[in-house]
């Protein structure tokens, strides 16, 4: 299944790969649910699923990805449920080994590491920072070798009855709402499964702005999660928040108490150093041409990660809103 959205410059690729899988062809269907993209992607997918009918294309008139992946779950026929990103590469053998670890592991959900694929100078920053035990504050799924039981996984692969035992996602997540189905997977007492064997590679955001828009809207929609579950399914999804409340709060107390100044500035003075360290760790496996640009760009992870989780407790808890960021942006 895969949801798009004026994906014209990616959805070729991203097909030719999936029909290209050495699965057997009679047993695989390809299900795309476009959100009424007005880029051009509509006529690439009819010309493809003219060529080969194992690809269906449904509407998505929500334009969102829960709403993406729900009509297209409901469209399918397998037994088993393959997500799948159109900006993402995959390995030959991704839906061979996404079922055959399904089968042996008996978990609900399996899925690869979130592997990447950078291209520029700022997506390869991106990535290594992305790998970085810093940068994600130790998340498993972005740990290549990682293989064993996790809170989430990489887009992800479902026997059906999965989707009949705890429901499809909600589509009033904009982000986030597969971290929420697999919560839901875990709280029922199911299993969700990482294998190094599912090797597929992601390309990251290609400029600093654009990755700050992207982890503003993860921290914003992880509010709602945690609100809707009453507790959070990691405790690292509260570190941003609390970091960047902090700062806020000492910025404010520093005005009438000069005490708060100092602590104000030892936690940034704390973090510049803790941020640097990293970076050249970071850089000593990456690059070191890229030392100069990490710090800023661990600084995009995690300021505006917490900034849209403040900006989420502000809406969702005290105004009580049911979101205001509900466009997917890239």
């Amino acid at each position: 299944i895969i949801p798009c959205r004026n994906e014209a410059r990616h959805i070729e690729q991203c097909l030719s790969g999936i029909l290209a899988q050495d699965y057997p062809p009679d047993r695989m269907e390809v299900i795309v649910a476009d959100g009424m993209s007005d880029d051009g992607t509509r006529d690439i997918l009819a010309a493809i699923a003219a060529r080969d009918s194992r690809v269906r294309v449904v509407d998505n008139p929500k334009r969102i990805t829960p709403a993406g992946l729900n009509a297209a779950i409901k469209a399918s026929r397998g037994e088993v449920i393959i997500r799948v990103d159109a900006h993402t590469e995959y390995a030959p053998d991704y839906v061979r080994q996404c079922v055959a670890v399904l089968k042996e592991t008996g978990a609900d959900n399996v899925g690869g590491p979130a592997l990447t694929k950078p291209n520029n100078y700022v997506e390869q920053a991106v990535a290594a920072a992305y790998h970085s035990f810093f940068g994600v504050v130790g998340a498993r799924f972005h740990q290549p070798n990682y293989e064993g039981y996790v809170d989430t996984v990489t887009y992800g692969c479902w026997p059906r009855e999965v989707f009949e035992r705890v429901g499809l996602f909600d589509e009033e997540l904009v982000r986030n709402q597969d971290d929420e189905h697999n919560l839901r997977i875990v709280r029922a007492g199911g299993k969700v499964w990482q294998s190094p064997r599912i090797r597929s590679w992601y390309a990251p955001r290609g400029s600093l702005s654009a990755l700050c828009r992207q982890y503003f809207q993860y921290g914003y929609w992880k509010v709602r999660v945690i609100q809707k579950h009453k507790l959070p399914a990691s405790p690292r999804h509260l570190v941003p928040g609390a970091f960047v409340a902090s700062l806020l709060g000492l910025g404010i107390l520093s005005v009438p108490y000069p005490g708060a100044r100092m602590l104000l500035v030892a936690e940034v003075c704390i973090y510049a150093l803790a941020a640097l360290v990293a970076s050249v760790a970071a850089a000593a496996k990456a690059g070191w041409r890229l030392l100069p640009v990490l710090p800023a760009v661990f600084a995009c992870y995690h300021f505006a990660y917490g900034l849209g989780f403040l900006v989420g407790v502000w809406d969702f808890v005290v105004l009580r809103h049911r979101g205001r960021f509900t466009k997917l942006t890239r």
